[in-house]
């Protein structure tokens, strides 16, 4: 296993670990970051309306689209340091 991606798998757990609640809006950040991280770019179809919070996750998804694995898994290693977790 790479550096990146063991310092990766840490900040995942670390972030479960966080004493304040960074919000919705970083939420989907830290959900965006790591699916592009770990899965790539977003597959299938978006939700419909009356799934508010998959649509959320999707949309938020869609916006990390091009950004490669390695870049995601920085930017949300970074994130979650800026958490302070």
């Amino acid at each position: 296993m790479s550096d990146l991606k063991k310092k990766f798998e840490a900040a995942s757990q670390s972030v479960k670990k966080l004493d304040e609640d960074p919000g919705n809006d970083v939420k989907l950040q830290l959900y965006a970051l790591y699916k592009q991280g770990s899965e790539g770019d977003v597959q299938g179809k978006r939700p419909g309306f009356t799934d508010m919070i998959g649509r959320a996750k999707y949309d938020a998804w869609a916006k990390a689209k091009g950004l490669s694995k390695d870049d995601a898994m920085k930017k949300y290693i970074d994130l979650v340091n800026s958490l302070g977790a």
